[in-house]
């Protein structure tokens, strides 16, 4: 396709919106016309996110900016529990962490190799999901359908300039769709990290925005997970997906000689000091650059 007809494309802006920190900036930039207009905001419900997220997402769609739409390809939690995927299916993998059954092993001073299920989440229910509204919602697209002649598919994602590798990782995933579908990265763009978009929030929006992730997610941070216990609803449901993930004969552990875990310490997660946890956690980010205990990486 050349430059000319590049030029004559109708441009689609669409913003793949996790409801989080930065994808939340993206948004409000564009409603503020700090940044290029964008059409329609999709948000891929999972059905497991936190509450605080859907609270947030609520009042989203009270403010003035691009029209949200909310899409699911289901209960990502109950397709696992049952051993489905988003289409019905294999199960859908996420990324839980493996090693031996905790109760055979031989105490603390048994080392245990930890592993990890590849991940699969992402893609169907959040990548997918979004793909599809776009072509059936936006563009009006039946199955198979290919995109007009005469449109262009600019997707934008709320990364910052502190997850570049992300940003390039897409960038690479896209490559292959052609000239009528492309990314973008306006965080990045404007050099913002998360940091700049939390400032720029605070300004904004009369609540803290939270990280989007299921309340499940394995990668969690110790403050997250100390959060998600801090909600009863949001722990058992946690702590229900954990123990399902090790019921002997289960269709996600069918055939594995290890056993899966949420969390890294190869642990149930009612087992895990997570207010400990947290408190290194913090210890170790209040450090300054240059601490010699630090390791060089």
């Amino acid at each position: 396709m050349t430059k000319n007809e590049l030029c004559t494309l109708k441009l689609l802006r669409i913003l793949n919106l996790g409801a989080g920190v930065q994808s939340t900036a993206v948004w409000l930039l564009a409603a503020e016309g700090k940044i290029g207009a964008i059409d329609f905001a999709i948000f891929a419900d999972t059905q497991e996110e936190p509450q605080a997220v859907y609270d947030h997402l609520e009042w989203m769609r009270t403010q003035p900016g691009p029209e949200i739409l909310v899409r699911t390809a289901g209960r990502l939690g109950d397709n696992l529990l049952v051993g489905k995927n988003s289409t019905g299916g294999r199960f859908v993998s996420i990324p839980a962490f493996t090693g031996k059954h905790h109760d055979k092993r031989a105490g603390d001073r048994e080392p245990c190799n930890e592993g990890m299920i590849r991940r699969q989440c992402t893609k169907e229910y959040k990548i997918e999901v979004v793909e599809k509204s776009i072509r059936r919602d936006i563009l009006k697209l039946q199955p198979r359908q290919r995109i007009p002649k005469d449109a262009m598919i600019e997707q934008i994602f709320g990364i910052s300039a502190d997850e570049s590798g992300r940003a390039k990782r897409i960038k690479r995933n896209w490559s292959d769709r052609g000239n009528q579908w492309d990314v973008s990265f306006p965080l990045i763009v404007m050099n913002w990290t998360r940091k700049d978009c939390l400032e720029y929030l605070a300004d904004r929006v009369p609540h803290t925005v939270t990280r989007s992730a299921c309340v499940f997610c394995p990668f969690k941070s110790a403050t997250e997970w100390q959060r998600t216990k801090d909600n009863p609803d949001e722990w058992a449901r946690a702590v229900e997906i954990d123990r399902a993930l090790r019921i002997p004969g289960n269709v996600v552990n069918r055939n594995m000689d290890q056993a899966i875990y949420l969390h890294r310490s190869l642990i149930p997660l009612e087992m895990v000091d997570f207010r400990k946890e947290a408190e290194r956690e913090r210890q170790r980010n209040a450090r300054p650059l240059f601490d010699p205990r630090s390791k060089m990486t």
